[in-house]
């Protein structure tokens, strides 16, 4: 969900920035909180100016796939604009409708925060007002019996200390309220943003090319390449998002590769969205893959086989693929100039 949500997010600023001459993507913004469970931000530590910027959360959430930086794109977005416009363009099977990590549920969903952008660093001179938003016009719950999964599920409850109290319940938990796309559709995504003219112009995002190279850069930049923010390479390794071809933490990418892939770890559930790109071999191909791995069929109890059966999986399927292309025959040799990139701020 998190990358087509950072593509309406460029895409919204780019309409903006046509009657608001001066703002970019890299403007210092405020945010604001109005309604319950809404929380400001004002500083961002790890950006060169400790300002938060719409440049800065799309960094941040195709670098580690980062929940912060995805829910400040949401609440920029808008509920409502966010699925209307991807239905628009035809991933339908779109149902992006909470923010992640924060309990975020009806009605606080359908609200969204007032965003301020500025000219200067100091927070003195406004560029732009958002007001705050409520999307009037609310998702229903999809009820189909493939969105309950799992055999019991930990929940959690506040007490009136502030304390929590964790309760199992035996019963699969429900996902139809949950965020929710399709592999085809996060497929067709990636390729919209990889290769625009090659997908219908319904399905494109507005986009001027320096975004379209901003997010490319992003998708494949390692986080031990990105000054700021900046991380760490022992918590944050070259293979932290390339599921596939590195299988996770633990393994490290070929020589000459490039990954510009979106991952999605939550609920035992992997997936890996990827553009593969062999840049010394003239290779390239697009593989996206999801697999549950949950044995004891509990949610919510940070008990999953990742490490013992999703990553291993998800790295043998990259290899087998990586290798099959390796040595298969091309009767044409792909043009791979766009994706010979610069990682260096």
């Amino acid at each position: 969900m998190k990358l087509p949500t950072a593509a309406l997010a460029l895409e919204k600023l780019r309409g903006l920035a046509a009657q608001v001459p001066g703002l970019t993507s890299n403007s210092p913004l405020r945010i604001d909180s109005v309604y319950a469970g809404q929380t400001s931000v004002r500083q961002d530590t790890n950006a060169a100016n400790r300002r938060p910027s719409l440049a800065q959360y799309i960094r941040k959430l195709l670098l580690v796939s980062d929940n912060d930086a995805f829910n400040r794109l949401y609440e920029f977005v808008g509920q409502g604009p966010l699925n209307n416009e991807l239905h628009r363009r035809r991933y339908r099977s779109a149902r992006i409708i909470h923010r992640l990590s924060v309990g975020d549920q009806e009605p606080s969903s359908r609200h969204t925060n007032p965003v301020t952008f500025y000219v200067d660093t100091a927070l003195q001179r406004p560029l732009y007002l958002q007001i705050a938003a409520f999307n009037d016009k609310p998702f229903p719950a999809v009820r189909r019996k493939n969105l309950l999964i799992g055999r019991a599920y930990l929940q959690s409850d506040k007490r009136v200390d502030g304390t929590e109290n964790t309760v199992r319940v035996n019963k699969p938990l429900d996902f139809s309220t949950k965020n929710f796309i399709s592999l085809s559709d996060l497929q067709s995504v990636l390729q919209a943003i990889l290769f625009p003219e090659a997908v219908a112009k319904k399905q494109r995002f507005d986009l001027a090319e320096e975004d379209y190279v901003f997010l490319r850069r992003y998708l494949s930049m390692l986080p031990r390449e990105s000054q700021h923010p900046r991380y760490s390479p022992k918590e944050f390794p070259d293979a932290y998002a390339k599921f596939l071809l590195a299988g996770g933490p633990a393994g490290a990418l070929p020589l000459g590769v490039r990954i510009f892939n979106k991952i999605g770890q939550a609920y035992g559930f992997l997936i890996d969205n990827a553009y593969i790109v062999d840049l010394d071999r003239n290779v390239e191909f697009m593989l996206a893959a999801v697999i549950y791995v949950n044995s004891d069929e509990v949610l919510n109890d940070d008990h999953y086989d990742y490490d013992t059966i999703g990553f291993p999986f998800l790295r043998d399927l990259g290899q087998a693929v990586y290798q099959y292309e390796l040595g298969r025959p091309r009767r044409h040799v792909p043009d791979l100039g766009r994706f010979r990139l610069r990682y260096d701020e």
